[in-house]
């Protein structure tokens, strides 16, 4: 069941809502989706979704590099939410129907 906590697609999610720095997308995946990314996991998504094109690396701020969604990463996550929730729609359906 871990797709779901997917940490690419979380990372998306949270930069979906602007901008934001290593320590701002932890604490907002944590907050949102109650789920923890160890840094290595999250540096590693970073890495892996700006080497695809769907984030990008702001200039850095201090000691702080902010990451923002680019347009091929909002399309990605556009795909990735409308296919989540055709599941969820089934999986709901599904289960009504099912006898007790």
């Amino acid at each position: 069941m871990g797709r779901w906590a997917e940490p690419g697609l979380l990372v998306l999610t949270s930069l979906a809502g602007g901008p934001k720095h290593g320590y701002a997308i932890t604490t907002d995946i944590t907050e949102q989706a109650g789920v923890t990314l160890g840094p290595g996991t999250l540096y590693a998504a970073l890495q892996r979704l700006e080497e695809r094109g769907l984030i990008e690396g702001l200039p850095a701020e201090g000691r702080r590099r902010p990451y923002r969604l680019t347009a091929a990463g909002a399309a990605e996550l556009t795909g990735q939410a409308q296919r989540m929730r055709r599941l969820a729609a089934l999986s709901l359906e599904r289960l009504r129907l099912r006898p007790a």
